[in-house]
């Protein structure tokens, strides 16, 4: 029975079942039988816990109790709510630089600007919702069109297709946000081109996006509008005259050595369970530290899923400038929510319940695992551009498509992504690799998950899973396709930040 419940801080007051536990069951750790059956990933009190008390994992609070809570009992929702968490922000006090590594290359596609892609596609970017099927027309032709699917060095052409761009206000912080989203996505190292393709009487007008400059410093961009090009056939034409043009030009880029200083991660996490704190998290961390350590970037985000954790994540910033900062999105997020009627405890997710987490403080202790122990070196708002490297935050809603849409528009060429529950998804252009928290759905869903994490629960240290998972990030980086690669997703999880009222 050993092996069926771990205690991960000294100062916990619960362990953490490993298996499904039937009620009577005589567990370690835990003074008596248990009085009911507690649910693999779920908690179990190892001492009586008063009405009140607060309920400890990693050695941080998760809540506080709501009822009194005997030995052996199932921790819960039932039994546990939200609680005070620390704000002993402590900014810059628990700074530790780390060692530098040997470099390491993989073979990417170098642009103008000194990026370095994992991938060369072309994108078809547009600036409005009534572009979009149009856009898929576009892509759709290109597939299909023998010259450019003859083109070497093409990994495809990927239509960049939301639901906004009009029916809002031009002028307020939403506006500028999706500017900030559709700009960076025109920017991202993993496209060797980008046709943009608007609709004409939009909000978001394709003249403001182009701006005064080149949207990209290669110069491999177009953009026409539907209503200017003369309506749907003759735009589908229209692009792919273009499009045979900028292959031309992306097609004599190849993939060349470059040092993985020149990777920009994203870090995330969906579809948590009680796990995911315990393996992938803190594993995933393990390899940020290691990219970090070689001169790379890592990216850190969903600001909803570190709330009562943000004081781990300030106390590494270095400077104050930098904790200040989060600290500010905090309190943003505080005001966001409550003029919209939320709270940030609406978080976790029922499917993060059902994996055995409680409260937004048990998922953000876990979730801020990913993040590793490097200093922050930066943090940036959504689709922000990032120009420090190093570990950095950027801020997003825990929506994992969302989250993701602003990490690839800040510049992240690859994501990496944790999961208990089993999320499936892709996100053109920047591949993702998965990583399962825990051995059974990993079995269930291996053909989704690019690495299982569980077998950190049966002995495998978090250093060697964190080598491993570096070592599939050079991988990938340099030409192997992740699960979601291969099965095609990536062409439904363009997903923009709205803020504001849709009008």
């Amino acid at each position: 029975m050993a092996d069926v419940t771990i205690r991960l801080h000294a100062t916990d007051n619960l362990v953490i079942a490993l298996a499904n536990l039937a009620g009577g069951a005589e567990v370690p750790g835990v003074p008596v039988p248990l009085p009911g059956p507690v649910p693999r990933g779920h908690k179990v009190a190892t001492r009586d816990i008063a009405r009140g008390e607060i309920v400890l994992r990693y050695g941080q609070s998760i809540g506080q109790a709501t009822e009194d809570i005997p030995a052996g009992a199932h921790i819960h929702s039932h039994n546990l709510g939200m609680g005070p968490h620390s704000t002993d922000y402590a900014i810059g006090q628990g700074v530790v630089p780390l060692e530098p590594l040997p470099m390491r290359e993989f073979m990417g596609y170098h642009r103008a600007d000194g990026q370095v892609g994992t991938r060369n596609y072309i994108g078809i970017l547009t600036s409005v919702n009534c572009s979009g099927s149009v856009a898929r027309f576009i892509a759709e032709a290109a597939e299909k069109d023998p010259v450019l699917s003859s083109m070497p060095n093409i990994d495809g052409f990927v239509p960049i297709v939301h639901n906004t761009g009009c029916g809002m206000s031009g002028v307020n912080e939403g506006y500028d946000t999706l500017m900030r989203t559709l700009k960076g996505y025109a920017r991202n190292a993993n496209f060797g081109g980008i046709l943009l393709v608007g609709l004409g009487c939009e909000v978001m007008q394709v003249p403001d996006l182009v701006g005064q400059g080149r949207l990209r410093p290669d110069g491999n961009f177009r953009y026409m509008t539907i209503q200017g090009t003369g309506g749907t056939r003759a735009t589908i034409a229209k692009g792919l005259e273009v499009l045979r043009e900028m292959a031309e030009v992306a097609s004599w880029v190849a993939r060349a050595p470059a040092p993985v200083s020149k990777l920009v991660i994203g870090l995330q996490c969906g579809g948590s369970d009680g796990y995911s704190g315990i393996t992938a998290n803190p594993a995933l961390g393990h390899a940020s530290d290691l990219l970090v350590r070689m001169g790379g970037t890592t990216i850190l985000s969903e600001t909803p899923e570190i709330y009562g954790a943000e004081h781990l994540l300030t106390r590494r910033a270095v400077s104050r400038e930098v904790g200040e900062k989060l600290i500010e999105r905090i309190r943003w997020w505080e005001n966001y929510t409550a003029i919209n009627g939320g709270e940030m405890d609406n978080n976790p997710s029922p499917g993060n319940k059902r994996g055995g987490l409680t409260t937004i403080l048990e998922k953000s202790l876990g979730a801020v695992a990913k993040g590793g122990t490097a200093p922050l070196a930066g943090v940036y708002k959504f689709a922000e551009p990032i120009t420090t490297p190093g570990f950095v935050y950027m801020d997003s809603p825990g929506y994992d498509p969302c989250s993701v849409t602003g990490q690839i528009a800040s510049g992240a060429t690859l994501i990496v992504f944790t999961t208990g529950r089993g999320s499936v998804s892709g996100y053109k252009p920047s591949p993702c690799i998965k990583l399962a928290t825990n051995n059974e759905m990993y079995q269930r869903m291996a053909e989704d998950m690019d690495i299982n994490c569980g077998d950190i629960i049966d002995g495998v240290s978090i250093a060697a899973k964190g080598a491993e998972i570096l070592e599939k990030i050079i991988a990938v980086a340099s030409g192997e396709r992740t699960l979601s690669e291969q099965l095609g997703f990536g062409g439904a999880e363009f997903v923009p930040w709205q803020i504001g009222a849709v009008m």
